[in-house]
């Protein structure tokens, strides 16, 4: 299976955990990446894009409105809007209603990934305190696409990850530098850095 974009949400304990996975991805990674950080409207853990640039050589920023999704870049959910898919090659900000209170959510991002890419897509859910993103990685994996779950022993909240794992059934279960290395092998070969 040729994977197209890789989406991945958390929640609690996930500034690092996002840091984590980036750094375990090759460098000239091929795939698109995008991002749900629950966060507060006014962040203060800052500029989230900004912090995990530091980490990796993947170009990193947040989306704005009817952006366009880019092969080999992390694109973020900016903070008070949700981050859609819209078409294959574009992506769409919402300020509808929070979903599990949060809002950018990740079953938003993941349900409309879901719903364009069809099992081009591979879900990521990493640690945190709901159960955010568990009903969008269960339609990821309805529809053929790849589902990866961190292993809840090395969360540091492991609700979310265990709401995953009860929603649908992943592909893998496992620690973040193996969810890297496995990333790294899905997506194929390397693209030059631009």
């Amino acid at each position: 299976m040729a994977y197209e974009l890789v989406v991945v949400g958390a929640s609690l304990g996930g500034l690092d955990a996002v840091a984590r996975l980036l750094t375990a991805l090759p460098d000239g990674f091929s795939l698109p990446v995008a991002v749900v950080q629950h966060r507060a409207v006014s962040p203060q853990d800052g500029d989230l894009a900004l912090m995990w640039q530091r980490v990796t050589t993947l170009r990193v920023g947040e989306v704005d409105d009817k952006a366009p999704i880019v092969r080999g870049h992390v694109h973020v959910a900016p903070a008070d809007y949700h981050l859609l898919v819209e078409t294959r090659s574009r992506f769409a900000l919402s300020t509808e209603a929070p979903v599990h209170w949060a809002r950018p959510s990740i079953d938003v991002l993941f349900q409309s990934a879901a719903e364009v890419y069809g099992e081009g897509v591979i879900g990521v859910i990493l640690t945190g305190a709901s159960a955010d993103g568990s009903q969008g990685l269960s339609e990821i994996r309805r529809r053929g696409g790849c589902a990866l779950v961190q292993k809840p022993s090395s969360a540091e909240c492991d609700v979310m990850p265990k709401a995953a794992m009860v929603a649908t059934l992943p592909n893998h279960v496992l620690e973040l530098e193996e969810l890297g290395r496995l990333l790294g092998a899905l997506a194929g070969p390397s693209v030059a850095a631009p």
